[in-house]
């Protein structure tokens, strides 16, 4: 059983009112407490395992915190009126230099929450209208509303989501 979906090739279809952002939202703030309920009580040597060249379970939830600085980016990047989103940085990525895998995962998990709290804030402060607003998307080279790119966050969270959940499943048989 591998996910491995590559998300660089995943295609998104943006036909829905922008109305929906509600449920983004709310997928998007219940993501901090899946990921804690899925790895409660997991072993250390169970999250810093590495499948291959891919990611640990505590490595992909550092990828959600490493990960909420380009959507805060994003976000900056709706409230000025930038032409063009800002790109994913995937040379030099920070998730492969902040080794997760020697952090404290409960420091992680604390941390993730709190910044993905203020990122739900932020966006809790808009008006219905802001998430219509539409920006380039530099990868996907379409518009994408800021309700567009909520609904490609939250698929975001569920890539990962999915992936801790493989790995999860991959050790606990091993």
């Amino acid at each position: 059983m591998s996910h491995k979906e590559n998300w660089l090739e995943k295609q998104f279809d943006f036909d829905y009112p922008a109305s929906k952002y509600i449920e983004f939202l709310q997928f998007l703030g219940e993501t901090p407490s899946h990921l804690e309920a899925l790895v409660k009580s997991l072993p250390n040597e169970v999250l810093i395992r590495r499948d291959g060249d891919s990611w640990s379970i505590q490595e992909n939830i550092g990828h959600f915190l490493t990960s909420e600085s380009l959507f805060f980016g994003r976000l900056d990047d709706y409230e000025n009126n930038a032409p063009v989103l800002r790109p994913a940085r995937f040379e030099d990525n920070p998730t492969d230099k902040a080794n997760f895998n020697e952090k404290n995962i409960q420091w992680i998990l604390d941390e993730f929450r709190t910044q993905r709290g203020i990122y739900i804030d932020r966006l809790d402060a808009l008006e219905p209208e802001d998430f219509e607003k539409a920006i380039l998307h530099p990868r996907l080279n379409k518009p994408m509303r800021l309700c567009d790119m909520l609904l490609f966050h939250a698929e975001h969270d569920q890539h990962h989501l999915t992936r801790i959940a493989e790995l999860k499943e991959l050790w606990q048989k091993g």
